[in-house]
């Protein structure tokens, strides 16, 4: 059905693109060019000229510096239609659109066989909540991503620093159930880069304080997790943030993990009220400000609130909001359901990304388009877009800077 409806629209085109071509071309069989008639026109004017010299309404001087300018015209019309050729010029065009036709249906083909998924079937709502939640199930656990990510890059060490770390590690031997050296040491083996070292002082220094364990252990624990495993808020990290939530249920860095947690597998209604919150508490020095200003419109536009508008930025303007649904529309989405509003979020992707193929756009929507796919889940996608954008705005270095921030805050480009 898809490749039929396809061909159908395809030959749509060419008919529209080719009758023109051939209504010109019997049109110009019965008719006689243009310069055959300045041709008859320029004859009787020499014939003029003649009989107004017979006549002497004009000297001979006169009468040959006409001719000659009159002669040149004639000569310019015969060589006009010596080019005219009636018919040849207008088939000629039409069989050039045809095969221009042809090439671009041919080239769209290819371009789909090889960067589209030909197969790939209709995805309904239902099965891709389905799907989002099977990803979510199956996240790999933290023994599994610590194993799959890269140990980070470690600069100097200052050699000061480094002998007060291995004094700190000699105490914490000696006293391995200190409540103070463990937390010291899980804070600044992090900061050197050792998460192994780190996670085992946080969970030691845990099991030690018991009752007595706060939210914000239990936060720094979940994040040091997420850290060691590339980034990803595993099973064993969400538990963390559930009992930090018990202890302080408005704690702002387990509310920051919980939303990215949610952004994370394609839920961008659950991410988005939470960092609004967030970023509208404040305070605007707070490490979890800036990530979340650098996505919260992209992430509202998604939740279906394209017309939020974030709390100015201390000593900046906020970022003008681009097109969605108006106020009607948006009214209509609070009353939906979960899956509907899911489905008119995926409709406003699909609708600006069918924009910006046909008539092209601003870099921010652009960058808006790549970030939304991102969050959506669509990676490939998303790449697949960055790489057209650098393509189209290969020539606008300014441009190409907004799409590229866009692409960097969705983990596609460095």
């Amino acid at each position: 059905m898809f490749w039929l409806i396809c061909g159908a629209m395809a030959a749509i085109v060419a008919v529209a693109i080719l009758t023109p071509l051939w209504r010109g071309d019997a049109a110009g069989k019965g008719a006689a060019p243009a310069a055959a008639y300045d041709l008859q026109v320029y004859r009787d004017q020499l014939r003029e000229v003649d009989r107004d010299l017979q006549r002497r309404v004009i000297g001979a001087e006169d009468a040959e510096r006409l001719r000659q300018e009159i002669g040149r015209k004639v000569l310019d019309a015969d060589r006009r239609l010596a080019m005219a050729e009636p018919g040849r010029r207008v088939g000629s065009g039409r069989i050039g659109a045809a095969l221009a036709v042809a090439a671009v249906v041919a080239g769209t083909v290819w371009l789909y066989q090889r960067e589209g998924v030909p197969g790939m079937p209709d995805l309904p709502l239902s099965e891709r909540i389905a799907a989002a939640q099977a990803t979510y199930e199956a996240r790999p656990s933290q023994a599994e991503a610590q194993a799959d990510t890269p140990a980070p890059a470690r600069g100097e060490i200052d050699p000061e620093y480094a002998a007060l770390i291995d004094e700190l590690r000699s105490a914490v031997k000696k006293t391995p159930d200190d409540p103070e050296g463990l937390a010291l040491l899980a804070m600044h083996e992090s900061r050197l880069g050792n998460l192994d070292a780190a996670l085992a002082a946080q969970n030691h220094l845990i099991a030690v304080k018991g009752d007595d364990t706060t939210a914000q252990d239990h936060a720094f624990l979940a994040g040091l997790m997420a850290e060691a495993a590339g980034g990803i808020i595993t099973a064993e990290a969400e538990r963390e943030l559930a009992r930090a939530l018990k202890t302080d249920p408005r704690h702002p860095q387990v509310r920051y993990m919980l939303g990215l947690l949610q952004a994370q597998n394609g839920r961008p209604d659950r991410a988005f009220p939470i960092w609004r919150d967030l970023l509208a508490e404040g305070p605007p020095d707070a490490p979890w400000i800036a990530p979340i200003r650098a996505s919260i419109q992209d992430l509202a536009w998604l939740a279906g609130d394209p017309d939020y508008a974030p709390p100015e930025p201390a000593g900046g303007t906020a970022a003008p909001a681009l097109p969605g649904p108006d106020a009607e529309g948006m009214a209509a989405a609070e009353e939906m359901s979960p899956e509907d509003r899911q489905q008119m979020i995926a409709g406003m992707v699909a609708q600006l990304e069918g924009r910006l193929a046909e008539e092209g756009g601003s870099p921010e929507e652009w960058a808006r388009l790549i970030g939304a796919h991102a969050v959506l889940g669509n990676i490939d996608h998303a790449r697949n877009i960055w790489n057209e954008a650098q393509t189209r705005f290969a020539d606008q270095p300014e441009a190409l800077a907004v799409v590229q921030a866009g692409a960097e805050q969705a983990g596609l480009a460095e």
